[in-house]
C-alpha cells in the first residue's frame, strides 16, 4: 500500500498512514494495552501477548486492511476492520476498530485513519460499516460516551443497544451498535474483493 501523507496543522507534523505489518505489533500493542488496563472501552481483561497480537494482525490482513498512522515515524494510532459475521451473506459488512494513544486523542488522527479505512472499504466493495461500542448508563472514570460522539460526527447512526452485557472493574456496561452505509445495495451485488487482491493497487 502506498503511503498517504497529510499535513497535520495542529501538530505541525506530517501524518503518514500506511499498511501495518507484523513488525508493528509491539508499538500497536503499546497503544492498546492502557485501554485494556485502565478503561472499559475494550471489554478485554488481559493485555494480549505480543505473539498473539502479531497473529491478530496477520489474520485481519487475510481479508481486510490494517492501517497505522505515524507522526514523523512515531506511532500515532491504528485502525482495522474484521468480519461482521462469518457467514458468506455478511461479506459486505464489517466491524470497525480504532485506537490512538490515550494522550493523543482529539487531534484529528482518528478521523483521518477512519477516512483512509473507509476509502479502502469502498475499493473492496464493502457496504456496511458497523462499530461495536461500550456504552455507560452514566459516564465514569472507565468509560464515557466519547466514542459514540466520535462516530456520530463521522456519519454513523445508532442502530441497537444491549443492556448490561459487559462486566469490567466491578461495573456493568451496555453495548451499542452504530452503522454507516458507504455503498449501494443492489439485487446483483458484485463480490467483495479481499485485501490481498487490492493492496498492491493503492
Amino acid at each position: 500500500m502506498s503511503m498517504e501523507v497529510l499535513e497535520d496543522a495542529a501538530a505541525s507534523k506530517a501524518l503518514t498512514i500506511r499498511e501495518a505489518t507484523e513488525a508493528d505489533a509491539r508499538e500497536i500493542l503499546e497503544i492498546y494495552a492502557p485501554y485494556v488496563i485502565k478503561t472499559a472501552i475494550t471489554f478485554e481483561y488481559e493485555v494480549p501477548e505480543l505473539e498473539e497480537f502479531r497473529g491478530r494482525i496477520r489474520r485481519v490482513k487475510e481479508k481486510y486492511p490494517y492501517l497505522v498512522a505515524e507522526h514523523d515515524g512515531v506511532m500515532a494510532g491504528y485502525a482495522y476492520v474484521e468480519a461482521f459475521k462469518g457467514r458468506a451473506a455478511y461479506d459486505w459488512a464489517v466491524e470497525t476498530s480504532i485506537y490512538v494513544p490515550m494522550d493523543g486523542r482529539r487531534r484529528g488522527v482518528g478521523r483521518r485513519l477512519y477516512q483512509a479505512l473507509e476509502d479502502c472499504m469502498v475499493r473492496q466493495g464493502i457496504l456496511n460499516l458497523n462499530a461495536c461500542i461500550g456504552y455507560p448508563r452514566e459516564e465514569d472514570a472507565y468509560l464515557t460516551r466519547d466514542s459514540v460522539r466520535f462516530h456520530e460526527k463521522l456519519g454513523y447512526r445508532m442502530v441497537g443497544e444491549f443492556h448490561q452485557c459487559g462486566y469490567k472493574f466491578g461495573r456493568w456496561y451496555d453495548m451499542v451498535w452504530m452503522e454507516k452505509i458507504i455503498g449501494e445495495h443492489r439485487d446483483n451485488q458484485p463480490a467483495v474483493r479481499w485485501w490481498p487482491e487490492i493492496a498492491g493497487e493503492l
